[in-house]
């Protein structure tokens, strides 16, 4: 068998799939696994809710802040004019323009992570939206991606900003951190984000809101998380 196998069935037999587990010791165990690769894994989060997003009332999608960031460099796109492109530079933005950013953008040009515009700049964006939305880009003044502060907006994006959504199935999914942080960080992380679907919880949601919660990295196995322990100790 090969090395990498061995290690990926290694990790498989410290993992009990059938356990619920305590947030604590979850990522301690996940911790265990930092030395069996090469790069700086993601630490991922699957939340299966009762929604059903065909629904208007059962729509989830909004943006959290996690206190630790995602460890991950967020390259921001910032759609703004004259002052307000000059402040969407002085905060950090990768790439501002105008006519400009969108002619770039049709050539299939998006070297970008997030897509931030001024209102007024939205009827030219609005052109954008068969490219920028099937990619999660288009920005929405819901999620504060349609802002006149876009120095504030810049700084969230860079800062850790992460958009969440409820798939087909209503399964939540996001990258909430590195492996490389401490475990305190990527539990503090995994609480503001948990914390943020809970209060975003939609008027027509029924029953068992969030049903199973999986926590992972890139390439471990998944563990069940007991959701109890997530809000005993937030």
């Amino acid at each position: 068998m090969a090395k990498k196998a061995k290690k990926i069935v290694a990790a498989l037999g410290q993992v009990d799939r059938e356990k619920l587990y305590d947030l604590e010791e979850a990522v301690k165990i996940l911790k265990g696994f930092e030395k069996e690769r090469k790069f700086d894994q993601t630490i991922d989060i699957a939340l299966n809710t009762c929604l059903d997003p065909r629904h208007a009332d059962q729509v989830l999608r909004g943006m959290t802040e996690l206190p630790n960031g995602t460890g991950k460099t967020v390259r921001v796109a910032v759609f703004a004019r004259d002052a307000k492109a000059e402040e969407a530079k002085a905060a950090g933005a990768d790439i501002v323009g105008a006519e400009d950013l969108l002619e770039t953008i049709q050539k299939g040009e998006m070297n970008f992570d997030r897509c931030i515009a001024t209102p007024d700049m939205m009827p030219l964006v609005g052109r954008l939206g068969k490219v920028l939305g099937p990619r999660g880009l288009m920005p929405n003044p819901k999620l504060g991606t349609v802002t006149p502060d876009v120095a504030k907006a810049v700084a969230s994006a860079k800062g850790g900003a992460v958009e969440f959504r409820a798939e087909k199935a209503g399964i939540v999914h996001n990258g909430v951190g590195k492996l490389s942080f401490t475990e305190a960080k990527i539990l503090e992380n995994v609480r503001a984000y948990i914390g943020a679907i809970q209060k975003a919880r939609p008027a027509g949601a029924k029953g068992t809101y969030i049903e199973k919660v999986t926590i992972s990295t890139t390439m471990s196995p998944g563990l069940k998380i007991d959701i109890a322990s997530v809000n005993k100790a937030a």
